[in-house]
């Protein structure tokens, strides 16, 4: 017999109800729990070993969200007919979970945590992934598994100017601010959006509003873990400890390192020093061992780990206490910059953008309405005409690793740079072309997402996109230890993995256009936060000062070897006759002119995408389909091509599949007993519409019209007087 499930509701504040259960479904889960709202379900479990893995040193955390595309009365499309690997809508929402959830568990737990957020039940306007995070804290808030405090994840979007929290699809769609936040109690922990230049309070303000929603849910967590009965967390087993050797380790290494911080040293300058000095660490460690107490490999691990702390917490007191960074920078001063573009001769766009040491080499390609990017979900297929793909190759740390598809890291860089790109690109009806954007990032010391956003920006202005504005990005890091904090502009990679926070700031000179927020701590506050926000934006500015400087406008048009595109909109009763029965006329432009041309009803309207490499192939398909389109007009001149020719005259094509008869009394103002020898197929001859046949609506045209009408001669005498 099933126990009786255990349920805890909250509203969202506009009357629709969310219900968090447990205790029905995944019971031989740790945690489990069913997040609904209207026809969506989400179920997410949490599992934990017991025991950490013999020599564990991380905390190994999986975070799987997936979509059934049962839950949506849908069945794949795939050849097997089965959910296959996660797509990148999945992966994206796995990130957003796990970015979330993983401060919260301790910093001396090891043990394999695997979360898994599965889409159940769909509906058509709920988003599932503001509500994926909420399902996860829950299975975790009712397990055992150890977790330092409870938190949500809400969306907040603005519409129509007021702030929304969890909009459905269609709200969503209007709305100028995007934005989800992950909170705790007191401080925020993530933060992932896109805005249409919000300005930096728009988006405390939107913080501020994600908050109080999100406390509503923790709230109902608490509740329902309550009702749950769990009033404690599981014991662990701690990693192993030597502190007798922890005290060798920092008092070999402390000055030393600190040394080496200060030395303003380049990257691997720095790695060489430091990888010497742990050498020389171990080394000592091996001299003073004896045969009663050896230096073993366990001893080695944990030396190691020692002396990364000794690293963590020298370099954080050297930038807290001398405001200094290890490669010699004020805290708010951005590296030396440099950027070109047009650096490739056969893209259709691109650009170097270097700071400091990390460098991306970003191209466009513009492509036909067939180049699209299908997007799918269990609940919608929609298709995208901007694309862009970011690549971390190893050789840009100077690593050698096998080369595999795209990681999660990869997807999530290459979103945050498309959404803040995608602000500034010009609509359907301004630019016709599928924009690629691919962004190869040939060194990295520091963000190379942003690196990537400030290169692409420049890219597809030199591609001639009409893009509005210079869109930039910079990384923005904290180290805080009691009440000191730090904030840091342009942070490098080590900054980034010894810091407390990693914050991306995109945007123009007037406004935000993407944000991405990751704390490693137990969160951050509101002030700090519109600390960062401020410092951030002046950075910002400085990089897009250079880059005005590089290219400072779109160029007027694409380069010479880019395709041209064309846009017509013609009536959709003249759809099928383009397209020909089975496709045979279509074909035909396509195949005489060597344009490409792609077909859709859109708003009641045939839409008409005309693309080709050379402009004479465009212009010719062009002039092809408006004949095609064009209504003839009784008196309208125009050139034709005899098709056939008969008894009683000739009949020629006018426009593209119109044709017409020129009645061989039309041909010349000479009586002709026939055409032989005057006219063949093939013959070009200009002629006017002098008519239509009201009954069967046939065609008159008339050569004779447009020649001059000879002079009649008088006969002989005909003027002479009468002889007398």
């Amino acid at each position: 017999m099933l126990q009786q499930p255990l349920r805890k509701s909250f509203d969202l504040g506009d009357g629709r109800e969310v219900t968090i259960e447990t205790g029905r479904l995944a019971r031989q889960a740790d945690g489990s729990v069913t997040v609904s709202i209207g026809k969506m379900m989400l179920l997410a479990t949490v599992v934990a070993n017991t025991e950490p893995k013999e020599g564990q040193s991380f905390f190994p955390l999986t975070v799987d969200y997936q979509e059934k595309f049962a839950s949506a009365g849908r069945i794949p499309g795939s050849f097997f007919k089965r959910e296959g690997k996660l797509s990148d809508y999945e992966v994206l929402t796995s990130r957003l979970i796990d970015r979330a959830i993983r401060p919260l568990f301790p910093d001396d737990y090891f043990c394999e945590v695997q979360v898994l957020v599965t889409l159940i039940s769909s509906d058509p306007e709920i988003l599932p992934d503001a509500f994926a995070c909420l399902a996860a804290s829950a299975a975790l808030a009712v397990s055992d598994v150890p977790i330092k405090e409870i938190l949500s994840e809400v969306r907040v979007a603005r519409v129509d100017g007021a702030f929304k929290v969890n909009p459905t699809r269609a709200e969503l769609e209007g709305a100028d601010m995007d934005f989800i936040i992950a909170a705790t109690e007191k401080n925020l922990m993530m933060v992932e959006g896109e805005s249409e230049e919000c300005s930096e309070s728009d988006l405390i303000d939107a913080l501020a509003v994600a908050h109080d929603a999100i406390r509503i849910q923790i709230k109902a967590q608490q509740e329902l873990r309550e009702l749950k009965g769990v009033t404690g967390k599981r014991e662990y087993t701690l990693p192993a400890v030597n502190e007798a050797m922890q005290e060798k380790v920092y008092a070999f290494a402390s000055q030393k390192v600190y040394d080496i911080a200060k030395g303003k040293s380049a990257k691997h300058d720095r790695t060489d020093q430091f990888k010497a000095l742990q050498e020389e660490l171990l080394a000592q460690l091996v001299e003073e061992s004896t045969e009663e107490n050896p230096f073993t490999e366990s001893d080695k691990k944990l030396a190691i780990k020692y002396f990364h702390d000794v690293q963590y917490d020298v370099v954080r007191d050297m930038v807290l206490n001398d405001r200094t960074r290890l490669d010699g920078r004020a805290l708010n001063e951005i590296r030396p910059l440099d950027m070109e573009v047009d650096v490739l001769p056969s893209p259709h766009g691109s650009a170097l953008f270097t700071r400091g040491e990390t460098q991306s080499l970003t191209t466009v390609t513009l492509g036909t309405g067939l180049d699209e990017l299908l997007i799918e979900t269990a609940a919608s297929s929609k298709y995208s005409k901007f694309i862009l793909h970011y690549n971390f190759p190893p050789f840009s740390t100077g690593e050698v690793k096998p080369m595999r598809g795209p990681g999660r890291r990869e997807v999530g860089h290459g979103n945050l740079a498309m959404r803040s790109l995608k602000q500034m690109m010009p609509s359907e009806a301004e630019f016709g072309y599928t924009v690629r954007v691919v962004s190869d990032i040939l060194e990295s010391n520091g963000s190379s997402s942003m690196a990537t956003v400030c290169a692409g920006s420049m890219a597809l202005m030199d591609a001639g996109v009409p893009f509005g504005k210079h869109v930039a990005g910079i990384a923005m890091g904290l180290i805080t230890k009691g009440e000191k904090y730090s904030i840091l502009s342009d942070i490098l990679g080590d900054e980034d993995h010894l810091g407390d926070m990693d914050f991306k700031v995109t945007g123009t000179r007037d406004g935000i256009c993407g944000v991405q927020m990751d704390i490693k701590v137990d969160g951050l506050s509101m002030e700090v936060m519109k600390e960062a926000l401020e410092q951030a934006k002046a950075g910002r500015l400085h990089i897009l000062e250079h880059m005005y400087k590089a290219i400072p406008e779109a160029r007027s048009e694409v380069k010479p070897h880019a395709p041209r595109v064309v846009k017509m909109f013609i009536d959709k009763e003249f759809i099928g006759a383009v397209i020909g029965p089975g496709g045979k006329v279509i074909q035909e432009i396509q195949r005489e002119t060597g344009a490409t041309i792609n077909i859709e009803e859109v708003n009641n309207m045939g839409e008409i995408s005309i693309f080709g490499v050379e402009k004479e192939a465009v212009s010719k398909a062009e002039d092809w389909i408006k004949g095609i389109v064009a209504v003839p007009v009784v008196g309208d001149v125009y050139d034709a091509t005899v098709k056939s020719v008969v008894p009683f005259g000739a009949f020629v094509e006018f426009l593209p599949g119109k044709q017409g008869l020129v009645h061989i009394s039309e041909v010349s103002w000479k009586r002709l007993e026939s055409l032989d020898g005057l006219v063949k197929e093939g013959d070009a001859m200009k002629v006017k519409l002098i008519g239509t046949d009201p009954k069967s609506g046939k065609f008159k045209l008339s050569r004779k019209a447009l020649i001059p009408k000879p002079e009649r001669k008088p006969e002989a005498g005909a003027n002479e007087a009468p002889q007398q």
